[in-house]
């Protein structure tokens, strides 16, 4: 979840103050020189990202599946964290873990950062674990400490905070919900649009020939048992390269889902803009923000008319902020 990266924009904000307490932090009884050691995740829909810091210097990087249990079972995640976390330490299994931040979706109540918290725990004994909204990776890994963080992958959220520490969030309800301009979305649209032109009669065209070739299906109406089988968010959002690939070559209704996507994910952002009063910078990241030129495009455009000019498509994986929101 094509790369293109977009550049950052030059000079180094201020350093923020390490995540607060309420984001999650328990402390820990770990000699002093574990502390140095530092865990990074960013759990996702699709996947976790893990990074390994000692004394700020990144010493290892690992993936394995999602531990995000809004998409995937207690024990899927716990198996994920358990492989991630092998990984990480292979270089140095008896190494000990002074500090982790993660960094999820679906952390929306400190029950839900003491469950994350738990799972973690096992595989950092000791450590302090502090539990932050994916979103707030997302910022940091854009080199700063107010504005709004977007992310538009799997599923889709916005999330900003002020210098004085206010916060506000629109989206990220999940896909039954919201999720509006996602991955997930784009292809969801596909497989409606597909099916819709069945029932009136219509051959497929080069959309929908893509979206049925891609699920190894004859009929559109094929499409409607696998999408309501065990497929899952990830599997789907994976369908959406199709939408994209039809818009660059000049698909109309493949364009206006993109444009819809657009729409939506703006609305995100100044929903939030609205309740802090801050219009940027806003940091903009997760598989299609990142990766498809064609959303970018989309999204400066809808954002500049907004007044919103100071707009950063990450190039580097949010994991990597949070070597910023531990650095002092």
């Amino acid at each position: 979840m094509p790369n293109i990266p977009s550049p950052q924009p030059s000079g180094q904000p201020p350093r923020p103050p390490v995540p607060s307490a309420d984001a999650g932090a328990a402390p820990h009884d770990a000699p002093g020189p574990a502390a140095a050691l530092v865990v990074g995740l960013d759990i996702g829909g699709s996947k976790t990202h893990g990074v390994l810091w000692r004394d700020g210097a990144l010493v290892a990087e690992a993936r394995a599946g999602s531990a995000n249990v809004q998409n995937v079972t207690r024990e899927a995640a716990a198996r994920s964290l358990g492989d991630l976390f092998r990984d990480l330490l292979s270089a140095e299994p008896a190494a000990h873990v002074g500090r982790v931040v993660a960094g999820s979706g679906g952390v929306d109540t400190d029950a839900d950062a003491d469950r994350l918290r738990t799972l973690i725990s096992p595989h950092a004994p000791g450590a302090s674990i502090e539990v932050v909204h994916d979103t707030r990776l997302i910022l940091a890994a854009g080199g700063a400490r107010a504005g709004i963080g977007v992310i538009a992958g799997t599923g889709s959220v916005a999330w900003g905070v002020t210098e004085d520490g206010r916060q506000a969030r629109s989206g990220g309800w999940g896909y039954l919900l919201g999720d509006e301009g996602s991955g997930y979305w784009v292809a969801r649209e596909a497989v409606r649009r597909a099916l819709h032109r069945h029932d009136v009669g219509l051959e497929p065209d080069a959309l929908d020939a893509a979206v049925l070739a891609l699920n190894g299906v004859t009929t559109p109406t094929e499409l409607i048992g696998l999408f309501h089988s065990g497929a899952g968010r990830t599997y789907w959002a994976a369908q959406s390269r199709a939408v994209f690939d039809a818009a660059r070559d000049g698909n109309d209704d493949a364009a206006d889902i993109l444009d819809r996507a657009a729409t939506d994910l703006t609305r995100l952002v100044l929903d939030v803009a609205s309740v802090i009063g801050v219009p940027g910078p806003v940091v903009l990241g997760g598989g299609l923000a990142m990766h498809q030129p064609a959303l970018q495009e989309r999204l400066r455009k809808r954002l500049a008319a907004a007044d919103i000019t100071r707009v950063v498509f990450l190039d580097e994986d949010p994991v990597m902020g949070v070597r910023f929101l531990t650095e002092g």
